[in-house]
């Protein structure tokens, strides 16, 4: 495995592995319940089910949070195939502020 690239953002962060196992088995890793939960409890996510999947591909659970303002985000992983006969891993883990938030734009009423 390599050192993970990260690319921090304000709501996002990024980062990129190259993992020496095949895709198979880290989409194996990632999407069965009872091997995530090793290294993703169960506890630490907001819903059991994937919030997205694109089989083989790509696999987004939503994540809770512990402080406001963000209460939840979404993690997302992607994999790949890399160069080395490995797999390119991305997790970019985005964090959603609570619903109520009002840092965002508002409108007038006429």
């Amino acid at each position: 495995m390599t050192t993970p690239a990260s690319t921090p953002g304000a709501d996002r962060i990024v980062q990129d592995y190259d993992l020496d196992a095949p895709p198979q088995k880290v989409w194996r890793a990632i999407s069965i319940p009872e091997l995530r939960a090793h290294w993703l409890p169960a506890a630490d996510l907001a819903a059991a089910e994937p919030a997205s999947v694109t089989p083989g591909r790509e696999l987004s659970y939503r994540m809770r949070e512990q402080a406001p303002p963000f209460t939840e985000s979404l993690v997302t992983f992607t994999i790949a195939p890399n160069t080395t006969g490995g797999t390119r891993l991305r997790v970019v883990h985005r964090r959603m502020a609570a619903a109520n938030d009002r840092s965002g734009p508002m409108m007038r009423a006429a």
